[in-house]
């Protein structure tokens, strides 16, 4: 969705929105190389850079109507060729679908849309969240189960979005924008620091794959702590996150603005 955002608002701002798009995502898979080799072998911004100029960018060129059926297609054959690991270009165009067809400008205008939406998703989800249970049981390794957990994370994954919107029209509004707008606005500083925060607590006590569930708890909620109060204090005196800052730069082609006025 952010990128189909970028290359829309970037429409009017110049005679080029498919270049800008490019350079983005040539930056991106640059920084995601980095991580790969240089930080985490479990890197995913190389994967979504990757897709986005095999895929998305690509699909700028077609009608609405065909993002949309590139989408399922894509998605469909992501599931059953790559057993459910890699989503990516599919979800990619899902997400541009969405904002070309003006889902994402109408979100907020009502409640029934995310209400509804979210009922389907849940009531699809939970015998499908039974059968990779019992799938997960008697053949944890096997293809079925890559598949039936990927579909499951999916439709969960809808739900959670859909209450997410719903909450997001009662009075909690404010909280969770301050709980998760800092957060957001730095995603690519926060996602890269916690890589390095990880492996300074692994230094600590051994391997992550090692770690029990407590202990991943811990660290995760202790990580994501500590950059929620970066990010805000951050963004109190700074327009963007430091990397967000460089990536905008980059796209762009020139040096924004990094405090505010």
């Amino acid at each position: 969705m952010g990128f189909a955002l970028l290359l829309e608002s970037a429409g009017g701002r110049t005679a080029s929105p498919r270049l800008l798009l490019l350079r983005r995502l040539l930056v991106l898979l640059a920084i995601g190389l980095l991580h790969l080799f240089l930080i985490w072998p479990g890197d995913v911004l190389a994967i979504y850079a990757a897709s986005g100029l095999v895929i998305l960018l690509p699909s700028t060129w077609l009608p609405r109507w065909a993002v949309a059926v590139l989408a399922v297609v894509v998605l469909v054959a992501s599931l059953f060729v790559t057993d459910g690991y890699l989503l990516a270009p599919g979800l990619l165009l899902v997400g541009a679908a969405l904002v070309r067809y003006g889902v994402i400008d109408r979100i907020e205008q009502s409640a029934k849309g995310p209400a509804i939406t979210g009922a389907l998703l849940a009531v699809a989800a939970a015998p499908t969240l039974a059968v990779q249970v019992v799938v997960q049981m008697n053949n944890p390794a096997g293809r079925a189960a890559g598949v039936v957990t990927a579909i499951a994370g999916m439709l969960i994954g809808g739900v959670y979005v859909c209450m997410l919107l719903l909450m997001l029209r009662t009075p909690l509004r404010a909280a969770l924008h301050a709980l998760f707008a800092p957060l957001g606005k730095m995603a690519l500083t926060n996602y890269l620091t916690a890589s390095i925060l990880v492996l300074a607590v692994a230094h600590l006590h051994g391997r992550p794959q090692d770690w029990t569930q407590p202990v991943l708890l811990a660290v995760a909620v202790g990580i994501l702590a500590a950059q929620w109060v970066f990010s805000t204090l951050w963004l109190r005196r700074y327009r963007f996150g430091p990397l967000e800052w460089l990536w905008r730069w980059a796209t762009w082609g020139r040096r924004p603005a990094l405090q505010h006025a």
